[in-house]
């Protein structure tokens, strides 16, 4: 489902205030990262999640996502070994 959008303003250095109701939805505070996303229609604005957030809204399934990050992360390192 598509909700209506909410309106951000553009400021001369090129902020933009994330509406309240927005931030609260999405967890988003001050340090929290987000994800500008190009499309052909336009831009998504993707917040990310530490994997310590990642972790505890996973609950028991935590440890999980720890083991995958970590597993992904050694399979990167020997890519990256092997394109050298």
């Amino acid at each position: 489902m598509v909700e209506m959008g909410e309106v951000g303003t553009v400021t001369s250095k090129s902020m933009v205030t994330i509406p309240s109701r927005i931030r609260r939805k999405y967890g988003l505070r001050q340090g929290s990262k987000v994800e500008f996303v190009e499309i052909e229609e336009g831009i998504f604005l993707v917040p990310l999640k530490t994997l310590r957030e990642l972790r505890s809204a996973a609950g028991k399934g935590g440890r999980c996502l720890v083991e995958a990050a970590s597993e992904l992360e050694t399979e990167h390192r020997e890519e990256a070994r092997r394109n050298e």
